[in-house]
């Protein structure tokens, strides 16, 4: 599994013109899964993602979560992270999950979010041609990769 993390001041997620997830202040997640992800993964990658201190405190260090500050977060799957694109010029998807294995994965990490954060996690739609805007803040932009 691999996340893109991005502080943002907005973000929003958009399907053939329609809104299908915003938030303010927070962090915008893009997910892409792989077929050997697994709970235990999920729920580790969780963990870190609504604890890691990257939102500033009173002196102006990055000492606060998410959490801390009451932020939002807003989850986008997108199985081209796990592209592998070291030979030739096209890349090679064969790392990511397929749709079967990943859309699973993928509601099972936005609910367990969901459920660190005590309130609903707003998504784009899983494989459709998304539109995501944001105003990313800093710019603080982190990836993370399970440990497995």
């Amino acid at each position: 599994m691999r996340l893109v993390i991005q502080r943002v001041r907005e973000a929003q997620v958009t399907v053939e013109g329609q809104l299908t997830g915003r938030i303010g202040p927070g962090l915008l997640v893009l997910a892409g899964f792989a077929p050997t992800d697994a709970t235990a993964s999920l729920a580790w990658m969780c963990r870190k993602l609504v604890q890691l201190r990257i939102f500033n405190d009173e002196n102006g260090q990055m000492n606060r979560s998410v959490v801390d500050v009451g932020g939002e977060v807003l989850i986008v799957s997108q199985f081209t992270l796990l592209a592998d694109a070291r030979k030739g010029n096209r890349p090679s998807y064969i790392g990511a999950a397929p749709p079967a294995v990943a859309e699973p994965l993928y509601q099972q990490f936005v609910a367990l979010v969901a459920a660190e954060l005590g309130r609903p996690v707003p998504t784009g739609i899983f494989g459709a041609d998304m539109q995501v805007s944001l105003l990313n803040d800093g710019p603080v932009t982190i990836v993370l990769d399970s440990p497995a």
